[in-house]
């Protein structure tokens, strides 16, 4: 009997059920379940693992070329001045689900000691070769990283894809230094793109959001790892204006495009990437003003052991 996550109860009732709208890798139709407990969401039935592998793209993380690069480094910097405010005083940084490691290069490039962690080989091999950043390829709860080694553990949008958040929650837990802090991204359902989106909101993401979390929902996971949360932020230039931006045009989308195979020429590719830019500038102050409110699409948190 499946329970929820947070509560332990087997209660609950549909939430929304649908195809994968944003990429079409996963064929078939997925229901997602409201928690009659205490309202988290979830993906049921529970996926065995080699259905969630069928769920992404071997191109899933999606490095681009060298305008995407710039892009991202200036939309990359309020994570990593959020990153540098709960680490001030430098030391070791483990990103887990680094991607191709452009987050990472940039906390190097202010002096810290940076490693990352993801599933995907290729991913790791571009944050290397490109990125200069050393990346292990697996899962965190069997990483062979040294217990109580990392000054600042950051999860981005990490533990709504996982089937048991708490397993890595707590690992992360294991290996941080005291003292250490941990920092963790999630889409927020509580928010106002939710609400104008629906189905189309890009933070269910179905299949592959196994977890639809609140901000209550993140910090009751959290602390029940043992974990104290310090800090809140609601707003994330990276993902707030270009999730909105993808969920009102997702054909636009530099990633869906890709996954997709979309684009048949380079000129067709640049409009479309013209009208996807213009599209997320439009987007930015209505997120500056739900975040403002604390009703932005994603909840990024700090949070130390107890």
């Amino acid at each position: 009997m499946e329970v929820c996550l947070l509560c332990g109860s087997p209660q609950s009732a549909p939430f929304v059920t649908s195809e994968d709208r944003l990429f079409g890798i996963a064929s078939g139709m997925y229901s997602l379940v409201e928690c009659q407990g205490c309202g988290l969401v979830r993906l049921s039935p529970r996926p065995t693992p080699e259905q969630i592998a069928g769920f992404y793209a071997k191109n899933y993380w999606y490095a681009g070329g060298r305008m995407q690069e710039l892009y991202r480094r200036i939309v990359l910097r309020d994570h990593v001045r959020f990153a540098a405010q709960a680490l001030p005083g430098k030391g070791k940084v483990l990103d887990v689900g680094c991607g191709g490691g452009l987050f990472l290069r940039m906390m190097k490039e202010r002096g810290y000691d940076v490693l990352g962690l993801d599933f995907s080989a290729e991913a790791a091999r571009v944050a290397q070769e490109q990125h200069g950043v050393r990346v292990l390829v697996g899962d965190l709860t069997s990483s062979g990283i040294a217990s109580s080694s990392c000054d600042l553990v950051t999860m981005y949008h990490v533990v709504e894809h996982l089937p048991d958040p708490a397993l890595y929650l707590r690992a992360a837990g294991d290996l941080l230094r005291p003292g250490g802090a941990l920092i963790v991204q999630v889409p927020d359902r509580d928010c106002w793109e939710a609400s104008l989106l629906g189905i189309h909101w890009t933070g269910l993401d179905v299949p592959r959001h196994l977890h639809v979390f609140r901000t209550s929902d993140l910090c009751r996971l959290v602390r029940s790892c043992g974990f104290e949360v310090v800090r809140e932020k609601h707003f994330s230039l990276r993902d707030h204006p270009a999730g909105l931006a993808t969920g009102v045009a997702p054909s636009l989308d530099p990633v869906v495009r890709a996954i997709r195979k979309t684009d048949a020429n380079p000129a067709t590719g640049l409009v479309k990437d013209l009208l996807y830019l213009g599209l997320t500038a439009t987007a930015l102050p209505f997120t500056l003003i739900e975040a403002m409110l604390g009703k932005g699409s994603s909840v990024t948190i700090e949070a130390r052991r107890k």
